[in-house]
């Protein structure tokens, strides 16, 4: 059955997932890419990085995985809708490789793109934003991309499944936080914790299987 997924969801000890303000310069506003530095330095992303429990758990982020959704702020900087050259920060041949749902108030005719992404843009709820991406992943996984406001949005509607989240030993002090609003999201997942040699802790969100009445 599939289920819907986040991977390599980087937060500071503060709980923000990105800085502030964000722009065409500094997508992620002053935090730059402290948030990611860990990912950077591992195999899944350079030949030259390294092997570990960091790579072992960023490497899952792409197996299995048929669509995705992501907010409109992960697409572009502010004010993106008003260009109409914007095809996102990736280039011509984005990492997604699938179907890519992208939420944002102001809809555009799909963007295909190189290597099988195809953006599309959709001013939806999660639960239909998640519809359309079920549909469209013909029986693989979801992906939950980001930003976090999106991430947010779909924990809170209790429609994720499982959740990778890295804590990285920083503070940011302003920017987007996760947890607000979330109290007590605990109860409803199995929570597992792994340090690693970098700093970072790998936290894996598995939702409990509901209790038979």
């Amino acid at each position: 059955m599939a289920i819907t997924r986040i991977h390599n969801f980087s937060i500071s000890l503060d709980g923000f997932a990105t800085g502030e303000p964000q722009s065409l310069e500094a997508p992620f506003g002053h935090a730059g890419h402290k948030l990611h530095e860990w990912m950077f330095a591992t195999r899944s992303w350079s030949p030259k990085g390294a092997m570990g429990a960091d790579n072992a758990f960023a490497e899952r982020h792409g197996p299995g995985i048929g669509a995705e959704i992501m907010g409109a702020n992960k697409f572009g900087p502010p004010g993106w809708q008003d260009d109409p050259e914007w095809r996102g920060w990736w280039g011509e041949n984005p990492p997604f490789h699938t179907p890519t749902f992208v939420l944002t108030h102001r809809p555009l005719p799909p963007m295909p793109m190189e290597g099988g992404t195809t953006f599309h843009f959709l001013e939806a709820s999660p639960q239909e934003a998640l519809a359309v991406a079920m549909d469209a992943a013909e029986g693989q996984d979801v992906r939950i991309g980001g930003g976090a406001s999106v991430v947010k949005d779909f924990l809170a509607a209790g429609l994720v499944d499982h959740m990778h989240l890295v804590q990285v030993p920083i503070t940011l002090g302003r920017g987007v936080r996760l947890w607000d609003g979330l109290e007590g999201l605990e109860q409803d997942y199995s929570i597992e914790a792994v340090s690693t040699p970098s700093g970072v802790t790998h936290f894996t969100f598995s939702r409990k299987a509901p209790v038979a009445d």
